[in-house]
């Protein structure tokens, strides 16, 4: 398989501090140098709960979609995620965003992810990571995204990660 850049989306809302960085380290072991968005604390959407710290990181791979969502799943469980709850607090959430610029619709996989578009902590982190960076269905840079976005307006607060894990922001 050809290696493709990837783009993960990377969440917290139980000890994010802690698990936010060792998910860095552990995607970086798969998917080589990491670049990562700054961090940002946001509200949950849906749910009560404590705040989330979300960002983005961009790799490189030459697994599957569904290998690397298969492998960001076990990093999930290895913090402590537990799937029987939706709409509620998690150690981790790991979700493959872009995969390259394939656009996949499958029952188990949708790429690029609704969440780009629909989400500020997901399209903020995205945008200043890869702001000339394309979305593969509407031909729009992030940036111009980002400046148009029309979703749910929630404050994102930059957080600093503790340094010493994973990647670094680039």
């Amino acid at each position: 398989m050809v290696e493709r850049e990837i783009y993960v989306a990377i969440g917290s809302n139980v000890e994010p501090l802690r698990h936010v960085p060792a998910s860095l380290a552990a995607l970086e072991a798969v998917c080589g140098p990491l670049a990562h968005s700054p961090a940002y604390r946001s509200s949950p959407v849906g749910f009560e709960g404590p705040d989330f710290v979300n960002c983005v990181v961009r790799g490189r791979s030459a697994a599957s979609p569904e290998a690397l969502t298969a492998h960001f799943k076990s990093l999930e469980k290895l913090a402590g995620r537990r799937r029987a709850v939706p709409n509620s607090s998690r150690e981790l959430d790991l979700d493959l965003i872009l995969f390259g610029d394939e656009i996949i619709r499958r029952d188990d996989l949708t790429v690029p992810r609704a969440d780009i578009l629909r989400y500020a902590f997901v399209l903020r982190p995205l945008a200043e990571l890869a702001p000339r960076a394309v979305h593969p269905e509407t031909g729009r840079t992030f940036a111009w995204h980002w400046e148009h976005f029309e979703g749910e307006c929630i404050a994102l607060e930059p957080v600093a990660l503790p340094d010493g894990h994973g990647a670094r922001p680039r």
